[in-house]
């Protein structure tokens, strides 16, 4: 916390001056604010709004009132949010949600020090039903106050997503089979949206626009839909639950699921996904080419398909869903032409049964590192991993309780998504700075302590702040432990660092300290480049030079750039884990909907 430049403090009792609030009735002092709150939005009286919150409160939005994904915090910002969209947002019929045991009204005690009452309200806007999360705290005067409040947009009132009673009630006697290969051929029509990508980011986000009433094609360069997955390292296992955190939208994992899903499983699931929800995806296929008609607001997209036939599309807007990064990152070490070994970037490693009696080198340090690690540990490949800089550890049973705090099988996954989003990065990231430090003394001390043993080193994340501020800052930087730890601490994984590579020699690696390390294979677990790469190649430099930055976190916390306006109409990124893109492929959606639809025009949107 020394050298932590944030301002941001939590609404401590002490800080706060009171004792704490055990005995109230959450009901009662949750309808008392409400009904204030809700007296002041209906006279649009801002002032006496943001007198109901916290001097350095916070307001978070998900399109409800903003159309985008913003935090404002302090006072005087929320006035200006509310000044400036209140009356245009049309926010009314204010209800407090209690039908539900798991969002009543809730008084929680996070630490020992700090306690604060949780409520869910449903409201209503001129175009839409969404949900809101509020966090109050006490004051000395017995009034409470808002600490923080969420305003998620749930669904657009005209344009209701077709499920449940809104499925398709047709019969179908034979045609079910031409309808579909006509839709997914686009034979008469082009779709309005393109997305690039059929990993799991890519589905979810055609799943949300096609059931919103978007006609989507996704394009995927790979023979079949989940192959990004299915061509990974064979040992490549998610380190999350599916309880929940890593579900799939519209389509659930059946519950004789695994908690933790291996890759090849995964790609399964994921074609599978593709063909029951019906989407319309052409593998085997690339862009080729694209052009931005700014005055008709359309790209015109030339796919090849697999050099089997060309398409010229014209299409309203772009979904890159091609991952995290881009272009994989290798170190550009001098000497490699002389290495009689193979040296390789994770992405193409396959496995370690390719490598057995034989020597390996891995580059790197964090999840695929230490997996691709293990894996030549397990068949006893002789293995050194080189860590060029520490890295932040955290056991696998760690991981799953801190997530399992919110998502868990007795709370409901679309509440779950709920309350994760509820909060603003700079409230979450105070709570992780203190929860990863006990965490690292107490449950994975042993753990910790064994890797600084023997030289391994770690830290603690961005700002003391553990894994979600490296996941969402670099989307790395960290492992989540899956057995590796236990590998290297019995000396079974050897470790190097301290010196810098120097070059490769015609056996191995040299390093700065003259030490030379034989090799016959080295994988380079070094990451990923920006994640605008892809963009750049399919839609040239003019346009790339348009788009602000894509991942990692802007100056209100929020995801740069991602699933929101990237400063280029027409041009979108689905980047995420499974837990944002479930979630949020629907915020994506609607905006892309009121777009089509007239409703959304970004320009009217001053604030």
């Amino acid at each position: 916390m020394a050298t932590d430049s944030f301002p941001q403090r939590l609404p401590t009792l002490h800080r706060l001056g009171v004792p704490d609030p055990s005995n109230v009735s959450s009901s009662e002092v949750a309808t008392e604010w409400l009904n204030a709150f809700s007296a002041a939005i209906t006279q649009s009286d801002t002032a006496a709004v943001v007198d109901l919150f916290l001097e350095d409160g916070f307001w978070k939005d998900v399109i409800a009132l903003t159309w985008d994904f913003r935090t404002f915090e302090g006072r005087k910002d929320i006035k200006k949010l509310l000044d400036a969209r209140l009356v245009a947002t049309g926010l009314n019929e204010l209800r407090l949600l209690q039908s539900e045991p798991l969002s009543k009204p809730v008084l929680q005690k996070v630490y020992h020090d700090l306690v604060w009452l949780r409520f869910c309200f449903g409201f209503t806007t001129k175009h839409g039903k969404g949900t809101a999360v509020a966090y109050l705290v006490p004051l000395p005067d017995s009034k409470w106050k808002a600490y923080t409040l969420l305003t998620c947009l749930n669904s657009l009132t005209d344009f209701p997503q077709k499920l449940g009673p809104l499925r398709n009630w047709e019969t179908d006697h034979g045609s079910w089979e031409e309808k579909r290969r006509q839709e997914t051929e686009f034979s008469d029509n082009d779709p309005t949206v393109i997305v690039i990508g059929a990993g799991h980011s890519g589905l979810e986000t055609a799943a949300g626009l096609k059931y919103i009433g978007v006609p989507t094609l996704v394009i995927e360069k790979k023979p079949r839909v989940g192959d990004s997955w299915r061509d990974r390292y064979k040992a490549l296992c998610l380190h999350t639950t599916i309880c929940s955190y890593s579900q799939t939208p519209y389509l659930k994992f059946p519950p004789t699921w695994p908690v933790y899903t291996p890759a090849a499983k995964l790609a399964d699931w994921l074609e599978a996904y593709a063909s029951f929800l019906e989407l319309d995806v052409w593998t085997a296929s690339t862009i080729t080419k694209t052009s931005w008609n700014d005055s008709t607001k359309t790209w015109s997209v030339e796919v090849n398909r697999g050099g089997k036939d060309t398409r010229v599309l014209t299409v309203k807007h772009l979904v890159f869903a091609t991952g995290f990064g881009g272009r994989p990152n290798v170190p550009d070490i001098p000497g490699k032409a002389s290495f009689k070994g193979s040296a390789v970037h994770s992405s193409e490693f396959k496995s370690a049964a390719d490598h057995i009696g034989k020597k390996a080198i891995v580059v790197g340090c964090c999840n695929s590192a230490h997996d691709i690690a293990q894996d030549f540990c397990s068949h006893g490949v002789d293995i050194t991993m080189y860590q060029r800089s520490s890295t932040f550890v955290i056991s696998q049973e760690s991981l799953a309780k801190m997530l399992g705090v919110v998502y868990n099988e007795d709370v409901p996954t679309e509440l779950a998504d709920t309350y994760q989003t509820s909060l603003p990065w700079a409230v979450v990231r105070r709570l992780h700075q203190r929860m990863v430090p006990m965490v690292a003394e107490t449950t994975d001390k042993a753990i910790l302590d064994g890797l600084a043993k023997v030289g391994f080193k770690t830290n603690l994340g961005l700002h003391g702040a553990g894994l979600m501020s490296l996941f969402l800052e670099r989307g790395g930087g960290y492992y989540v432990d899956t057995g590796a730890s236990k590998s290297i601490i019995d000396g079974n994984i050897k470790i190097k660092n301290g010196s810098a590579i120097e070059s490769f020699t015609e056996n191995g690696l040299r390093f700065a300290d003259g030490t030379e390390l034989q090799a016959d294979i080295v994988v380079f677990a070094t990451g990923y480049g920006d994640p605008r790469d892809f963009m750049r190649e399919v839609c040239g430099d003019e346009v790339a030079s348009k788009i602000t930055r894509v991942w990692g976190l802007d100056e209100e916390g929020q995801s740069a750039g991602v699933l929101k306006y990237c400063g280029h109409d027409g041009l979108w990124f689905a980047n995420g884990g499974f837990a944002l893109l479930r979630f949020h492929n629907h915020h994506l959606a609607m905006q892309i909907k009121a777009i089509e639809e007239g409703i959304l025009n970004k320009a009217d949107i001053v604030i």
